[in-house]
């Protein structure tokens, strides 16, 4: 599967973004995905994840109650919406599907980034 973030750009703090990642391929229904960032000499770290069907959802405590993941399968497509952006949400953001049993283990296809920078 290949996937293609979109979405990102410069925001005042307070603002919104929302992010979308569209995948190739009949089987993205089949997949659990994951929104990743990767913040200037940090890390990547899992963000928010949506399970296959969507019954599971997971979000790093740094953004619950400020962003949302979803899915449409219909247009192989996951978003990622962002609210109240802080200046330390500013990271470079990936797209990731799991392909695996699992729930929020490895991920097997990843996209390239998209870059959200929020000014303070």
């Amino acid at each position: 599967v290949q996937l293609q973030a979109s979405g990102g750009g410069l925001v005042q703090a307070g603002g919104s973004l929302r992010l979308s990642c569209a995948a190739s391929g009949r089987t993205f229904k089949t997949y659990n995905m994951g929104w990743f960032r990767q913040a200037p000499g940090k890390e990547h770290e899992l963000t928010a994840a949506i399970s296959r069907g969507g019954g599971m959802l997971y979000y790093a405590d740094s953004v619950k109650g400020r962003f949302t993941i979803s899915r449409d399968d219909a247009k192989n497509t996951v978003y990622l919406q962002m609210n109240s952006l802080k200046p330390e949400d500013t990271a470079v953001y990936y797209c990731a599907a799991e392909a695996g049993s699992g729930w929020l283990s490895e991920h097997d296809y990843w996209g390239l980034g998209t870059l959200v920078t929020v000014s303070s």
